[in-house]
């Protein structure tokens, strides 16, 4: 990709970002001066067209969880008397600062039911962790603000400042009024509220989903750290597990400790069995031997079977940091069917960086990488390759069980990004990744994942 054209899709990154964020609805004018504080509404009186009151607002409900970007208001929980009911949102004639005024004088009140995909904002998202996604961070929403959208009244931004913390504890007057200090937009938000639990198990917050499908591993992986034991086994729930597992591989390895033993032993297998091999392995020696076991014995067979082949070589060897995530090529292969083998492996690119060669018994002659896979031409033969990279000597090969210092010096001496391990008769059996090596070689400052800084 020449530089015009790199600066060129930036800029159109950019500016599909810049109208993305003008497209929401804090970036109004209108929205922002029709703002209505649910911290202020909360105990705020309701009252009939002639303005008498006829019962006070105990919480909001909102469809929280469902196609709507901006989570329509479906009705209040109100106080008349010593009973609470609910009153629908089409009874409601305007929400101003502090007060609900109603369309009618006849009411139909009816106790409330939660239909799927409603909470209660007070209730189940008010001072409750939420995940900035915009700004990458865990924070609490300290207040929630609603306005009028088109014919509804709808959810439209979260207040995560500590000043507005600070003024919905002080006296009731600073609540009915209040002026927001840091307002998000709903649509960078994704919260973790109570959920119905009757209705379809897809109903979910898509605009929140879809954010969060933005994010790279690394940063999810900050989140997933910071959230709460609830938060983020609901937050795993939302991603597809490949994401999920892709995220894992970036924790720390105390916090992915913790998230394993949290969840549930068939989900925490099904991950797991989608992370990378070493860093599976990883995972899962930092276990109890008994946890390790039970999360084994839920995974497919020839997945568990690899994952105990790897766990038998000792840790601080070659053997216990490689992955056996390997591409190999026979000579007689061209460069293009190569080239097309790695295609289908796009999903697991930040672990291979270069293509074993191979005779018919198996037997190592050659690693390639992928620069040099990248320059040969499509027709040339794999063999033409193994013979002009010839030149530069054999290719550096390690065993299992060599200490990782010793492999350390011998990638620094091939100025290689992997080393290959072979077993006794020669035959490749996994790779070693300088990332994966430094991490082992590393434990008390934390795994440095240099992907992170790479993506």
């Amino acid at each position: 990709m020449s530089v015009n054209t790199l600066l060129m899709s930036t800029s159109a990154r950019l500016r599909d970002r810049r109208v993305h964020l003008e497209r929401r609805a804090t970036a109004s004018k209108a929205v922002r001066t029709s703002l209505v504080s649910l911290a202020g509404l909360i105990g705020g009186p309701v009252t009939n067209q002639a303005g008498d009151e006829v019962g006070r607002v105990v919480d909001v409900v909102a469809r929280l969880y469902g196609a709507d970007s901006y989570p329509p208001v479906t009705g209040l929980i109100m106080r008349i008397g010593r009973r609470r009911t609910f009153l629908a949102a089409d009874a409601i004639s305007k929400v101003n600062a502090g007060q609900v005024r109603l369309r009618t004088a006849r009411v139909d009140l009816r106790d409330f039911v939660r239909r799927p995909g409603e909470v209660l904002l007070s209730k189940d998202v008010l001072d409750h962790q939420l995940v900035d996604v915009d700004g990458v961070q865990v924070t609490r929403a300290a207040d929630l603000y609603l306005a009028p959208l088109v014919d509804k009244v709808v959810l439209v931004g979260v207040d995560v400042s500590l000043p507005t913390l600070l003024r919905r504890l002080g006296p009731r007057r600073w609540q009915a009024r209040p002026t927001p200090e840091r307002v998000l937009d709903w649509q960078a938000i994704a919260p973790f509220a109570e959920q119905a639990t009757e209705g379809p198990a897809e109903v979910r917050l898509r605009a929140s989903r879809a954010a969060l499908h933005r994010l790279r591993p690394a940063d999810l992986a900050d989140i997933l750290e910071d959230l709460g034991r609830n938060e983020r086994q609901q937050l795993l729930d939302w991603l597809e597990p490949e994401q999920a597992a892709d995220a894992l591989e970036e924790m720390e390895p105390a916090e992915l400790e913790n998230l394993l033993r949290e969840a549930a032993p068939e989900h925490a297998a099904r991950l797991v069995d989608e992370m990378e091999p070493d860093e599976a392995t990883d995972a899962l020696r930092d276990l109890a031997p008994e946890e390790r076991e039970a999360l084994l014995r839920r995974m497919p067979k020839s997945e568990a079977a690899e994952l105990r082949r790897l766990l038998t070589h000792r840790e601080g060897t070659a053997g216990g940091a490689m992955t056996t995530l390997l591409v190999t090529a026979r000579q007689d292969e061209t460069v293009a069917e190569v080239r097309g083998r790695l295609a289908e492996q796009a999903e697991h690119r930040t672990e291979i960086d270069a293509v074993v060669v191979v005779d018919a018994k198996g037997h190592v002659l050659c690693d390639i990488s992928l620069f040099d896979l990248a320059v040969a031409d499509d027709t040339a033969s794999v063999a033409d390759v193994v013979a002009w990279l010839g030149q530069f000597g054999p290719p550096v090969v390690v065993r299992p069980d060599i200490g990782l210092a010793e492999a350390a010096n011998q990638l620094v001496a091939a100025r290689a990004s992997s080393l290959l391990v072979v077993d006794d008769t020669d035959r490749a059996i996994g790779r070693i990744l300088a990332d994966d090596l430094l991490d082992a070689m590393l434990p008390e400052r934390g795994r440095l994942h240099f992907r992170r800084f790479l993506q």
